[in-house]
């Protein structure tokens, strides 16, 4: 078998740990250097951040660029991050001012065509059915791996992009290194698995684990990568002497992390998640192969969000006994003040002796002091023991994530490389011939030896 790419993850979020990139390039041999940083809330902050005048993206790529720049292109690591978020153009330049500072001359891709916002869109939610009655701030449809691979074998250095799949950051490069056509739909669904599975950084190596006391040194926790092979086959590890766990068991947990149907659709494959066989292959090390994949929906999943208004949350602690009761009357004293049903939501939750109330509304105001005040003015008639955790302040806005699908061949990727726009591919990567799922093997996700 020819030697595996080695892509290795270095952030899962927007706020990840900025040692990582530097982490997993001095810590051993890596091809390719990923990082996720968007989730639907990140398109929010940024939406947030561009109305202030501030940059569309995530700025802690540059903070993390700026240790490994030099290394990654001595040691030819490409780099392929979505930080670029709903600037990734304003990025790639952002990349070229901070190589420059540093003398540095690479190669930069950014990746574009995701960004549907003030097209006329069917603003069906995908999940409900229900039809938005509101502008939305933000719509990006989330694309495949292929924009990447033509970036990569056009010879970029450092690939950015805005809304991609998590996974893509994964099935990209192995397009690139591998050349899976359309077809190839097995080994396009091992790479959707393998970028799964590394695309939440340190979950895939012990974090957040059920089991985390099986994990060593987990505030040492090394982030994942992954030994892709030209058959989508793939083994998840960590580099040594790192903190954390590779295990069958780290590894299902993250496999079954934000999924539905065994059937895992995007817009490269649809990955059948009930073929994955797990296998030890060493200490910190889990192979995964046996992955097939059916053809791509002909629609990409859209991630709307828009503003929603304002919310307000005030915590109480109930202490000692009768907690239900208190609980009781420390909301009949705040709703006599600021009656409930004048607010457009009202969410009242209570959790290990604590009382959670949290108003939604348009009217900044209402939301606001209004609201958090009369909580207050209720402290000394009230239950025994009352306080609260949170002072009185005033609402802040809120926006909500909506996803809704569109037509696959009515999105046009285009992938720029030092701001000249590259040929397309010979066909539009997401007009394919859509045919009929293959038969269903007989068992789901089978975890193989070790546990």
């Amino acid at each position: 078998m020819s030697p595996a790419l080695r892509v290795a993850n270095c952030s899962g979020f927007y706020g990840d740990r900025l040692s990582a990139a530097r982490e997993m390039v001095e810590g051993g041999p890596v091809d390719v250097l990923t990082g996720d940083w968007l989730a639907e809330l990140t398109m929010l902050i940024l939406a947030g951040n561009r109305l202030k005048g501030r940059p569309g993206y995530a700025t802690t790529f540059l903070r993390q660029l700026e240790d490994v720049l030099g290394p990654c292109l001595d040691r030819g690591i490409r780099i392929v991050a979505n930080a670029g978020g709903l600037d990734p153009a304003g990025c790639a330049e952002a990349v070229h001012e901070l190589a420059a500072r540093l003398g540095l001359s690479p190669r930069v891709a950014c990746v574009t065509g995701d960004d549907l916002t003030g097209t006329d869109l069917d603003l069906v939610n995908a999940d409900t059915g229900e039809t938005l009655d509101a502008t939305p701030l933000t719509a990006n449809a989330y694309l495949g791996g292929r924009p990447i691979a033509t970036a990569l074998s056009a010879g970029a250095d450092i690939v950015v992009t805005g809304r991609v799949t998590d996974a893509a950051l994964v099935t990209g490069p192995g397009i690139w290194r591998y050349g899976w056509r359309p077809g190839d739909l097995d080994a396009l669904a091992g790479s959707v698995v393998a970028g799964h599975v590394i695309e939440c950084g340190c979950q895939a190596t012990g974090g957040n684990y059920a089991f985390f006391r099986d994990v060593p040194d987990l505030a040492h926790c090394g982030f994942p990568l992954a030994e892709l092979h030209a058959d989508g086959s793939s083994v998840i590890t960590k580099h040594p002497g790192t903190g954390g766990l590779v295990s069958i068991g780290t590894v299902t947990a993250q496999l079954l992390y934000e999924i539905g149907a065994p059937a895992y659709p995007g817009p490269d494959v649809v990955a059948r998640f009930d073929t994955i066989t797990l296998s030890d292959d060493g200490p910190d090390r889990v192979r995964i192969s046996g992955v097939r994949g059916d053809p791509p929906p002909d629609t990409l999943k859209v991630a709307v969000t828009y503003p929603a208004g304002y919310r307000n949350t005030m915590t109480l602690v109930l202490t000692g006994l009768d907690q239900e009761a208190k609980a009781r009357v420390a909301e009949e004293a705040i709703w006599a003040r600021v009656p409930r049903e004048s607010f457009e939501r009202v969410e009242v939750s209570r959790a290990g002796g604590l009382l959670r109330i949290t108003v939604m509304d348009p009217d900044p105001g209402r939301a606001g002091r209004a609201f958090s005040s009369a909580v207050v003015e209720t402290g000394l008639a009230s239950y025994p023991g009352f306080h609260a955790l949170t002072p009185p302040g005033a609402a802040s806005p809120y926006g909500v994530y909506w996803p809704v699908l569109v037509p696959a061949a009515t999105v046009t990727p285009e992938v720029r490389l030092d701001g000249e726009l590259l040929p397309p591919p010979e066909r539009n990567p997401y007009d394919l011939v859509i045919g009929p799922p293959r038969a269903a093997p007989g068992s789901r996700a089978r975890p193989g030896g070790g546990r």
